[in-house]
């Protein structure tokens, strides 16, 4: 069992929450997620990891409460138990594994949407512990979406603001104020590492592209299982076929079939749409090994 130890609301339908997990902590690194059970019958509900505390023993997880199993979990209050939490999944940010005096030459830009937030958050707290400073962007709807200011602020270089509607900050999109930082202000990046929703990582993608900048993805918006065996995280990256929850949930985003990965996302929404992408993909649906229905 696993105690919800700290729960506070981020926004309307946003939740943070520190679970008491001594072992995830231990082994977590940024990137990668876990995957909650409220209860022995409940759904496999897979969350990229916000935080973690290794003294402690807790990891923070945020959610928004889409479907009936997050709005469930958004009932449970602190001192109450997860009957699982699974973890750490997937593979580490890969800057984990590089040298910290090559990164401190870099200039980075991490470019979170919405709920994005939370999974870029730990990765530019790592970046900060590592005494490198990187820049942030945060996209939001309004004012009121915006999650987790104070927190980024604390460990970014520089953060940047863009609300939709023009309530908080630049009034715009994110690619708009990437374009206007890089040919207005002369800022020059060598990487950019953008998570947020499916649209907004192909279109900066889009961008980066045009200008030179390489740029990671995280695919963890297209995770259900956690496991890589239901096949709706398959996904093709430079004409390879992936598996977000397995091979990533980071990859090249230059590399990514976006429009691909959004059809298929709206597609497995539905026992029809998994019928028709089962005998589109046929041997490649599901991860290799698995022989799953």
């Amino acid at each position: 069992m696993y105690k919800i130890v700290n729960k506070r609301q981020l926004g309307s339908q946003i939740y943070l929450m520190d679970i008491e997990a001594p072992r995830v902590a231990k082994s977590a690194n940024p990137g990668q997620f876990v995957i909650v059970k409220m209860d022995e019958k409940g759904e496999r509900i897979p969350l990229t990891i916000c935080d973690y505390d290794r003294d402690l023993g807790t990891v923070t997880i945020v959610f928004q409460t889409l479907g009936e199993s997050t709005k469930k979990m958004a009932q449970y209050e602190e001192g109450e138990f997860f009957s699982d939490f699974v973890g750490p999944l997937g593979m580490p940010s890969e800057f984990v594994k590089e040298d910290i005096d090559e990164l401190r030459k870099k200039n980075i830009l991490f470019i979170a949407g919405g709920v994005g937030t939370a999974p870029v958050y730990p990765q530019v707290k790592w970046m900060f512990n590592n005494d490198i400073k990187v820049d942030v962007i945060i996209g939001t709807r309004t004012k009121d979406t915006l999650i987790l200011e104070d927190e980024m602020k604390a460990v970014a270089g520089e953060l940047y603001i863009a609300t939709d509607d023009g309530s908080y900050g630049y009034k715009g999109m994110v690619t708009n104020l990437l374009k206007d930082l890089v040919e207005k202000e002369g800022k020059k990046y060598d990487l950019v590492v953008a998570i947020g929703p499916m649209i907004m990582m192909k279109f900066v993608c889009q961008l980066t592209k045009e200008l030179n900048i390489p740029t990671v993805v995280s695919l963890n918006p297209i995770m259900v299982d956690g496991t890589g065996m239901c096949g709706a995280c398959r996904v093709t990256v430079g004409n390879e076929v992936k598996f977000a929850c397995v091979d990533g949930p980071e990859f090249d985003g230059h590399l990514v079939n976006f429009d691909e990965a959004m059809r298929r996302q709206a597609m497995y929404k539905t026992e029809e749409g998994r019928a028709i992408l089962k005998i589109e993909e046929g041997d490649t649906h599901h991860r290799p090994g698995c022989d799953c229905e």
